[in-house]
């Protein structure tokens, strides 16, 4: 009964973390703004970092099952 919370925290932390991942990767290539009115290299760091901070929280739920 308690795997069900795990699981989909799991799927929700990893979903988001893969996303954000993607998309900052996207923009990079494309050459496009990250976040408006930060430093381009800040707002790539940042949500590199937080992508990767999500698609862990995310395994590690799963982990947890």
């Amino acid at each position: 009964m308690e795997s069900g919370p795990a699981i989909f925290a799991g799927t929700a932390f990893a979903l988001f973390g893969a996303t954000l991942l993607v998309w900052t990767g996207v923009r990079l290539a494309h050459r496009s703004p990250v976040a408006h009115g930060v430093s381009p290299a800040t707002a790539a760091a940042l949500t590199t970092l937080f992508g990767a901070a999500f698609l862990a929280l995310g395994v590690w739920c799963f982990a947890r099952v």
